[in-house]
């Protein structure tokens, strides 16, 4: 009799922090072999009991299987675990955080060894690996045919998302979403310092916060449109004079509040100075060109 079962790729994966062992565990729960190697054999054992082969060296790791993924904490420990390794033949998958330049030299270097080479970034917390519900995903940039080839067994720990065949593209991505993210965490800490002496339920706020802050987001959409078309002006609701002529009602309630500006400072800094630079009619896009060095 045929067999509809189809053979699921074999992973070699290279770390095993809460993220590492989050994504193990997704590929040994869906079928996949998977061998493991860590720095500090004792986090193995648990991967061990529930399938994982562990391998007594990253070399060795390495040799196993043609999908090599990595999820260590920085480059440089990226050097160090392949330091020894014969790359030649494997699919490298760097899942580590780095920057676009690192992950462009990786490329390269990868290349030079003779293998091929993807690399990611991760938009998520370990408990959203294997929760497609928890809507986590991972950037990849590199080859598409490469991306192609790995791309159901790269989506069983969360959505894989290609952006490009420029290897420093998931860095990039990965860093610009996370900058928004403490951007949004940063006005959140000036918003909660506020009301902190007052006799204002954080608990209530926060649903007014999180309500406001998902009616805000889509306006990167018009920052987009705005930062292809050229036009600032277009689509203006309140223009750039009237927030600038705005900002010192929430310089002196921070005072009043006694709640340092610093956060909020910088960017009504900038907002000034496009106002001096630039159009009074445009929105706020035009502080992008001011960040530009």
């Amino acid at each position: 009799m045929a067999s509809n079962t189809v053979e699921k790729t074999s992973v070699t994966l290279l770390g095993l922090g809460a993220m590492g062992s989050a994504l193990a565990r997704t590929w040994l729960a869906a079928g996949h072999a998977v061998t493991v190697w860590n720095r500090t054999p004792a986090r193995s054992a648990a991967l061990a009991a529930e399938g994982a082969e562990v391998a007594d060296s990253a070399a060795a790791a390495v040799a196993a299987n043609s999908l090599v993924v990595v999820c260590l904490l920085d480059d440089a420990s990226v050097d160090e675990a392949l330091a020894g390794a014969d790359l030649a033949g494997r699919d490298l998958v760097n899942l580590t955080t780095s920057t676009p330049a690192q992950a462009r030299a990786r490329a390269q270097s990868a290349r030079e060894l003779g293998a091929r080479y993807l690399d990611g970034g991760i938009m998520a917390v370990p408990p959203m690996i294997g929760v497609p519900e928890a809507g986590g995903f991972i950037f990849y940039s590199g080859a598409r045919e490469l991306f192609e080839r790995h791309r159901e067994t790269l989506g069983v720990p969360a959505g894989a998302t290609y952006v490009g065949d420029d290897a420093g593209f998931a860095a990039l991505h990965d860093v610009a979403l996370l900058s928004a993210m403490y951007g949004m965490f940063a006005g959140i800490a000036h918003a909660f310092a506020l009301i902190r002496k007052e006799d204002i339920d954080p608990a209530s706020l926060a649903p007014l916060l999180t309500g406001w802050l998902v009616a805000m987001a889509p306006s990167a959409h018009q920052t987009a449109d705005q930062l292809r078309s050229g036009d600032y002006t277009k689509g203006v609701v309140s223009n750039l004079a009237m927030q600038v002529a705005g900002t010192p009602t929430f310089l002196s309630t921070a005072e009043q509040q006694g709640v340092s500006p610093e956060l909020l400072s910088p960017y009504f800094k900038l907002m000034r100075r496009r106002l001096a630079e630039g159009s009074a009619e445009e929105d706020l896009t035009g502080v992008i060109d001011l960040l530009l060095r």
